[in-house]
């Protein structure tokens, strides 16, 4: 697989796929720190990173902190956004490309992979049903409790506006006889 993607790290990109251009883009303001690196041919990778720092810097760049003209920040940013999100779904189009590619060549290796995934997905799954059955039974535990608390009616305090003098006096020892 490395080197089927080795036209992307060679400055090559996959059909279909046109460069985008750096900072400094006609109708696009430059960003400090965003400045192009070396060749023209810059990889994907290189692109995304670059529109991805064009982003950030979009939002703390002092021309922008400093600008008064709220329309012309707000695009430019949008610009800076829009560009980054093109370059990622050529990013993404270029790792389908190469998926497919793969699922050709070697689809074994591609029921390898689901089979590893759906394996993964189970333990999840039985992890979560674990956990659940935990709090059932904890649940169903306290359930009891409750039930049985309710089943002895004889052990609970009598109810009533009295019933606290009446539990209070039965706790009283018995009062001493006056002798006549």
């Amino acid at each position: 697989m490395a080197s089927s993607m080795s036209g992307m790290f060679s400055g090559q990109q996959p059909p279909g796929v046109h460069p985008v251009g750096g900072p400094g883009v006609p109708g696009q303001p430059g960003f400090p720190g965003t400045a192009a690196r070396g060749p023209v041919n810059n990889t994907l990778v290189d692109e995304l990173e670059a529109s991805f720092e064009a982003c950030f810097a979009s939002l703390v760049s002092q021309d922008y902190v400093n600008g008064t003209d709220q329309e012309e920040i707000r695009t430019g940013v949008d610009q800076c956004i829009q560009k980054f999100l093109d370059v990622a779904r050529q990013t993404e189009c270029f790792f389908l490309q190469k998926r497919l590619q793969l699922s050709v060549q070697k689809p074994e290796q591609v029921v390898k992979e689901d089979v590893s995934e759906l394996r993964n997905e189970l333990q999840r799954k039985e992890l979560l049903v674990q956990k659940h059955l935990s709090k059932l039974h904890h649940w169903q535990q306290v359930l009891e409790d409750v039930s049985v608390q309710h089943r002895k009616p004889t052990d609970l305090p009598p109810s009533g506006p009295l019933a606290f003098l009446e539990q209070a006096s039965a706790s009283l020892p018995p009062a001493p006889l006056k002798p006549n």
